[in-house]
């Protein structure tokens, strides 16, 4: 092999590397000074030998192969080229002197790209070269392309598998926590958001009528079976109306609305989702009637300022709220008969005449000091 054009570190533009292959001394000396003179690089090789080694050396871009060589031919040379799937594209030319059409043939079922005869032409030699070359940096272009493309798919794959893991651990984490606290705590490296704040918020009670006298007297599977249905149907409207479940407690539930998300309306959404569980615990409570469970449902609102934050200890924490508020809300649960919304002085302004209420009169509720004006919620426009 003779490499006759060397290019200095200091080019910016390596030049496509031609190998020619061909017995005779001459031949090769020939096609080397046409292809220099147009600016490519050569190599040669003297043997069919010789040139199976240096392509699998060096990766011409182009091969430049004759057919009448000892040892292995042209033909067995392209032959084994094209066969070896760890060369990639290398085009090959062949150059000979037998120009019969069965040769022809037999040069491109050999894997040839091109068959060009002695005396080569240079306008030619060079055509087809520059053909060659652009297949190849076509083909080139398109494998780096798919090449790509399968590291993209790789990384696709990879990405949509954590984000299917993602999924299924909010999944898992909403059922324990309420989907606005699960969130907040996957969506950010610290728990700033969670952190211990003031704000004003709208705290729902609600909890079933009966259900200790009912409970005493069924089967732990009825009661089982109760309560499933119970926390299905308030559960469901709790993410509806985009409430914070706070927790279930037995057959009570306390919802925040305004905190951790804030909520352009929170008494409206809080009556809302009232209103809609108390149809909904109607349709239960008739179904319940008729197994001889005598069960109602009853609610207490209140709106005002509430400390909210993660209560608990290192090993376990759940987010709550802290303040006049909650027991507020909690002791017009308690005061509500079946059926009854009662919402403080404070909702009933917020939803102005968008609700039609009735005034229940001043209560005088546990762990407070002064008389509480309540309302019954009838409807709400």
């Amino acid at each position: 092999m003779k490499f006759q054009r060397m290019l200095s570190g200091a080019e910016m533009h390596v030049p496509p590397r031609i190998l020619i292959v061909d017995d005779n001394e001459t031949n090769r000396c020939l096609l080397t000074a046409r292809l220099d003179a147009e600016g490519y690089q050569t190599m040669e090789a003297e043997n069919g030998e010789r040139a199976l080694a240096v392509v699998r050396e060096v990766a011409p871009d182009v091969v430049l192969l004759d057919v009448m060589m000892p040892k292995i031919d042209g033909f067995e040379v392209c032959r084994r080229l094209k066969v070896d799937t760890t060369l990639g594209f290398v085009p090959i030319i062949m150059v000979t002197a037998r120009t019969d059409s069965q040769d022809v043939v037999t040069g491109l079922n050999a894997g040839a790209d091109e068959y060009l005869t002695k005396p080569v032409d240079h306008a030619a030699l060079v055509a087809r070269v520059r053909s060659m070359l652009r297949i190849k940096e076509l083909h080139d272009r398109v494998e780096a392309q798919a090449i790509e493309l399968a590291a993209w798919n790789r990384t696709l794959e990879q990405r949509v598998a954590e984000q299917v893991v993602q999924i299924e651990r909010v999944s898992r984490l909403k059922r324990f926590v309420s989907p606005q606290i699960a969130e907040l705590i996957l969506s950010s490296s610290t728990y700033e958001p969670l952190a211990s704040h003031r704000r004003q918020v709208t705290i729902v009670f609600g909890d079933l009528r009966g259900f200790t006298a009912f409970a005493e007297i069924a089967e732990p599977e009825e009661v089982m079976a109760v309560m499933q249905e119970y926390h299905a149907t308030l559960g469901s409207l709790v993410h509806e109306f985009e409430g914070t479940l706070e927790r279930f407690l037995g057959d009570g539930i306390m919802v925040i609305f305004g905190d951790p998300i804030p909520c352009a309306d929170p008494c409206k959404r809080a009556v809302q989702m009232a209103i809609a569980m108390r149809s909904r615990l109607l349709e239960l409570s008739n179904k319940w009637r008729r197994a001889r469970h005598e069960l109602g449902f009853g609610v207490g609102i209140a709106f005002g300022y509430a400390t909210l934050g993660p209560i608990g200890f290192e090993g376990r924490s759940e987010y709550s709220a802290i303040g006049t508020v909650v027991n507020l809300a909690a002791r017009l649960c308690a005061e509500a008969r079946d059926s009854q919304i009662l919402v403080d002085s404070k909702v009933r302004e917020a939803l102005d005449a968008r609700v039609t209420a009735e005034p229940v009169g001043e209560l005088t509720l546990k762990g407070l000091h002064r008389p509480i004006a309540a309302y019954n919620v009838l409807e709400m426009t």
